[in-house]
């Protein structure tokens, strides 16, 4: 009886604790962020490997981890320790002075660039993906002396204004005004969802033959014919889309797509902020698809979430000292030591680990056991992955039909923690993109574990047939 009432006043006291932080919340917090996407938003106090805790102790798997930006885990001992060895050397810096872990960062880098793909380059350093992204668009713009550029249908780049110009979404330029150097956007090789409605097996790459039509006469609007000269600067691509839905495009698509680029002077613009840093199984997803970027955008990853940090790679011919001189862009923290110290133990971490090896390993089986599941239930229409980033599209029992409220259900059933595998109450951190939002998009630690595998699976079944019983 004693211990009874003890843990009711300690449920008491947690719901105590998290009305008045909701009361709190709802008063002085700005909603214009992603939070109240879920109607009630978990508050959560600790975070652990592949695992975020709340008051009450409970433990939610996350298969995410920060828009895979923690690849490394929560709490990890070894990069934590980099932080913490440079916050008692040089926690502060301003960016034009130089410091040693942002030398060493950039030429590991550029090394990396130029050993995957033969190219010399130089590195460039901001905060935030957006942000390194606006500093590709000057870079392209100094270079080509034009503004316009190419991006793809289900793209995303980030939410300033000039990322939002090159995200296919209107939903994220609908209420600031008019874009007067919005992307011209291309479909994506999105076989599942075909939007010319071809078949894979026999299309031929019927989409990439429709962006060549662009360059067939100048009455198309993006090509002068008598000279070759194209009014667009670049093309902004991710090699496998994030918040698209994590679409991964067939083999052979981007050499022929490349062919086209450099045939009009078109630069490729790799943005590899969410699937940079070996979430692939390589540094950079791009190395995948036997091509050479000119320019790749990076973030995310490169501090497992620690501390901000975000940058270009460029060829040299695009930033050398002669073409893009001192002042061409600045930010405040754009090389900050914390940030670069952390970076470079990432790189070395990367360096000595085998993740090359085990990345491609883990994500076959978790992706078998992900078929296995389509295979019982036919409200999972695709299941697709490359190392360790994953896609479960959900749709109706057609196979085809987006299913927008069995993801939603299920989501709520994950944060609110009403799951129960291994007769233990637990939660369970999804992602959704996706044209449709009908996508999970799956992101786990590099350091998962094949147990923790199969207790993924395990929730996510368990989510699925409770969210079904709400949806059918």
């Amino acid at each position: 009886m004693k211990q009874r009432n003890v843990l009711k006043k300690q449920e008491s006291d947690v719901s105590l604790f998290s009305n008045e932080l909701m009361a709190l919340e709802a008063k002085y917090c700005s909603w214009g962020d992603t939070v109240h996407y879920v109607e009630k938003p978990t508050v959560f106090t600790r975070a652990q490997g592949c695992s975020l805790y709340d008051k009450e102790g409970i433990e939610y798997l996350d298969l995410q981890m920060w828009y895979s930006a923690v690849n490394f885990g929560y709490g990890n001992k070894r990069l934590n320790a980099a932080l913490k060895k440079q916050l008692d050397t040089l926690p502060q810096l301003a960016c034009q002075y130089l410091h040693e872990e942002k030398i060493r960062l950039a030429a590991k880098l550029a090394q990396r660039c130029e050993l995957a793909f033969e190219e010399k380059g130089r590195v460039h350093f901001n905060v935030g993906g957006s942000a390194a992204v606006e500093d590709s668009l000057k870079l392209v713009r100094n270079y080509s002396g034009r503004s316009l550029v190419f991006a793809f249908m289900g793209g995303y780049h980030g939410r300033t204004l000039a990322a939002s110009a090159i995200t296919s979404s209107f939903r994220y330029r609908e209420r600031f005004g008019h874009f007067g150097e919005r992307a011209l956007f291309v479909p994506f090789p999105y076989c599942f969802r075909c939007p010319y409605e071809q078949k894979k097996q026999v299309c031929d790459f019927y989409c990439l033959r429709q962006f060549e039509k662009l360059f067939e006469t100048e009455y198309h609007a993006v090509v002068n014919k008598k000279n070759n000269a194209c009014e667009f600067a670049a093309f902004y691509v991710e090699p496998i889309q994030g918040t698209g839905g994590y679409v991964i495009p067939p083999r052979g698509y981007f050499p022929k797509f490349k062919e086209i680029l450099d045939r009009y002077g078109i630069l490729l613009v790799d943005d590899e902020i969410q699937m940079g840093f070996m979430r692939t199984g390589k540094l950079w997803a791009l190395e995948h698809f036997e091509v050479i970027p000119d320019i790749i955008v990076f973030g995310k990853a490169l501090t497992n979430g620690l501390n901000p940090i975000s940058g270009i790679w460029a060829k040299e011919r695009l930033i050398s000292p002669k073409v893009f001189p001192p002042g061409s862009t600045h930010a405040t923290f754009s090389s900050n030591p914390l940030g670069t110290s952390v970076g470079l133990e990432v790189m070395r971490l990367i360096e000595e680990s085998d993740f090359q090896a085990s990345i491609p390993c883990k994500g076959s089986y978790f992706l078998c056991r992900l078929r296995a599941l389509q295979k019982k239930y036919p409200y999972i229409g695709d299941v697709d992955g490359l190392g360790l980033a994953l896609r479960v599209e959900m749709c109706h029992k057609d196979g085809v039909t987006p299913f927008k409220e069995l993801v939603d259900a299920m989501v709520d059933i994950g944060l609110q923690a009403r799951l129960s595998a291994g007769g233990k109450r637990r939660g369970l951190i999804l992602d959704v993109g996706g044209y449709y939002k009908n996508v999970f998009t799956l992101a786990p630690s590099f350091y998962i574990t094949e147990k923790e595998i199969d207790l993924s699976i395990e929730l996510f079944e368990e989510a699925m047939r409770k969210a079904l019983k709400n949806c059918s």
